[in-house]
């Protein structure tokens, strides 16, 4: 795996998430329309798409058996506008 730092963050220490939890990354929103006028920051969608930082281990199903998560660091995913808790990490 990649260090913290190799994935453009600057952080002295790193977010774990636990069970079936992913830590992501949202991507950049556009900052001009295909017209080319820019997009004012109050007028700007939140994104609904990232970049996964950190995978969790996965759940325990009812027989104690590990379920792996799906998805992997590096990968992009698309998320519920607002779903999930929105974290600041400086």
């Amino acid at each position: 795996t990649r260090t913290p730092t190799e994935r453009g963050l600057n952080v002295s220490t790193t977010i774990k998430p636990l069970e079936d939890r992913i830590l992501v990354q949202p991507l950049e929103a556009e900052q001009t329309t295909k017209s080319g006028l820019v997009i004012p920051d109050t007028a700007k969608e939140k994104p609904q798409e990232g970049t996964v930082l950190a995978v969790g281990p996965g759940r325990y199903d009812d027989s104690g058996k590990r379920i792996p998560i799906d998805v992997a660091e590096g990968d992009v995913v698309i998320y519920s506008k607002y779903g999930g808790t929105e974290v600041k990490y400086s």
